[in-house]
């Protein structure tokens, strides 16, 4: 972990501003970066965020940014760095959505398999089964909630940044012989 993301992590946890209250949550990085396989950040669940200000707004528009900079279609807080439930999707054809404090309250029966890939796992691609359509409770960044049910590949993107709240990557679907291949192709990529 890079000294300025364990001191921003340190003063998050630490730091209390009395007249701003406990739970104000500002970020403000000029080059948020996607982290990848192997920081253990990927790995923590995230926690839960109690107030929805300027802070979360601009976090969550940067996150934004990251998906049309990087080409992705989702992108969840721990990706960047950021241990809170918050995740951005961008799907063609659909809106640019935020998703804070997210809860899955359904997933079908019927499965599909698709093949997935993560921004935090560059050039690594494998086929994930997941539920074909979803119900998803959040806030959005006005804190409204709202529910939506969704199919098809929103209700993937959905799920798979969930997981990253949960410290899951898509990788943990996969079969562990495969799983252990994909790791190692990752790794001779890296070393190139």
């Amino acid at each position: 972990m890079e000294f300025c993301q364990f001191l921003y992590f340190f003063l998050l946890e630490n730091i209390k501003i009395p007249s701003l209250g406990e739970d104000t949550f500002f970020l403000y990085i000029d080059d948020m970066k996607v982290i990848t396989l192997g920081d253990e950040l990927l790995r923590q669940k995230a926690k839960k965020i109690d107030k929805i200000d300027d802070g979360i707004v601009d976090t969550a528009r940067q996150m934004l940014e990251i998906l049309k900079r990087d080409k992705g279609v989702g992108v969840a807080g721990p990706q960047v760095g950021i241990l809170k439930r918050i995740f951005v999707t961008h799907v063609e054809g659909d809106d640019e959505r935020v998703f804070i404090n997210p809860s899955i309250l359904e997933t079908s029966h019927t499965t599909s398999k698709f093949e997935e890939g993560c921004l935090s796992v560059p050039g690594v691609y494998a086929n994930v089964i997941r539920s074909e359509s979803i119900k998803v409770q959040a806030w959005n960044i006005k804190g409204r909630p709202f529910t939506l049910e969704t199919s098809g590949l929103l209700a993937r993107v959905i799920l798979h940044e969930y997981d990253h709240l949960e410290g899951v990557l898509f990788l943990d679907h996969v079969p562990e012989k495969k799983r252990e291949k994909l790791i190692e192709k990752y790794e001779k990529n890296l070393n190139k």
